[in-house]
């Protein structure tokens, strides 16, 4: 049997990343993409678009007639689209709310009118506000600390309601942290470790925010799509209706990172520290053992792997890093 599957977002750094591997797998009979290449790139598509097993719809998920198209003849959502970063939820909020909860409320609605079997989406590590227990386990969460942090609560909520309400069948994914190839420093919310990786292999040291010692568990995208990829195959009934936490279990602080990555690059410069970002979880480390029970989930890569298959790729994509301007701070998501 062959699954058609959509990927929301597809243009962007995940999304991409997760079309990659399934454009490569037999059991695969057609992937579309549904972007509206806002903070997705044509050009992390490219290469897919003479696969006869790909398709390409710009489309948005705020436009729910859109959507319905986009169902047509789907097997499985893995919904990827969102309007990232805390720090532009706090300067828009409306926007935030507008991608990530109606957005995502439009996916979930035409999955469930368009009878589409199964559909995992990508929840984020900020819904455990503040709580401050480490490791963070999937049912013990605090309160919001941003807008975006918002949104991802509320689509959790959504998708619950849904599997009480209807026919619907869901597995949310908790990310923390994602970084490797495709991730662009581009624009005022880039994320820490491509900016780190651009400024420094220009010769610039990149802020960072607050003193350096808050941590994240940094996770490569390799992690991401292994699990994404698993819920197209996934039979278990136990497992569905859940949400879980997607990274490796070790936490990582910005300083040790800017080390890292200086070594990685050869970057021989000191660090500048400038003010903490508001909105910040102050320190994040998952508990996996749900997604490994229930999942089957196991990380391949780790930090420090994900980092030197990270600057390799980007050592190849140089006009990747190039096209992007420099950047003014180093952001921990």
């Amino acid at each position: 049997m062959s699954f058609n599957v959509l990927v929301t977002g597809g243009a962007g750094f995940i999304g991409s990343n997760i079309c990659e591997r399934l454009l490569r797998m037999q059991e695969i009979g057609m992937v579309r993409v549904m972007d509206n290449l806002e903070t997705g790139y044509r050009e992390n598509i490219d290469d897919f678009l003479p696969n006869k097993k790909f398709e390409f719809a710009e489309s948005d998920i705020r436009d729910f007639n859109a959507c319905l198209k986009a169902m047509e003849g789907i097997d499985v959502v893995l919904h990827q689209a969102a309007l990232g970063s805390v720090p532009r939820s706090v300067q828009n909020p409306i926007n935030t709310n507008e991608f990530n909860i109606t957005g995502t409320l439009n996916i979930f609605t035409a999955a469930k009118e368009s009878r589409v079997r199964k559909i995992a989406f990508a929840s984020s590590s900020s819904t455990y506000g503040t709580n401050q227990d480490l490791p963070k386990l999937e049912d013990k969460i605090g309160d919001p600390l941003s807008p975006y942090a918002v949104t991802k609560l509320v689509s959790e909520l959504y998708a619950k309601v849904f599997s009480n309400l209807y026919d619907f069948r869901y597995i949310g994914f908790r990310y923390f942290n994602v970084f490797g190839p495709r991730q662009s420093p581009r624009g005022a919310y880039a994320a820490v470790i491509p900016l780190f990786f651009k400024e420094m292999l220009e010769g610039r040291s990149p802020v960072i925010n607050g003193d350096g010692t808050q941590s994240r568990d940094f996770t490569y995208v390799d992690n991401v799509v292994d699990i994404n990829v698993g819920t197209i195959f996934n039979d278990n009934p136990e497992s569905w209706n859940n949400v879980y936490n997607v990274a490796c279990g070790y936490k990582t602080s910005l300083n040790e990172l800017y080390q890292y990555i200086a070594e990685l690059t050869g970057y021989t410069g000191k660090s500048v520290h400038g003010p903490d970002r508001k909105g910040d979880i102050r320190d994040s480390l998952a508990d996996i053992s749900k997604s490994v029970r229930l999942l089957n989930y196991q990380p391949r890569v780790s930090i420090r792997d994900g980092l030197k298959k990270t600057f390799d790729w980007y050592r190849q994509h140089r006009d990747f890093l190039a096209s992007a301007p420099a950047g003014k701070t180093a952001m921990a998501k």
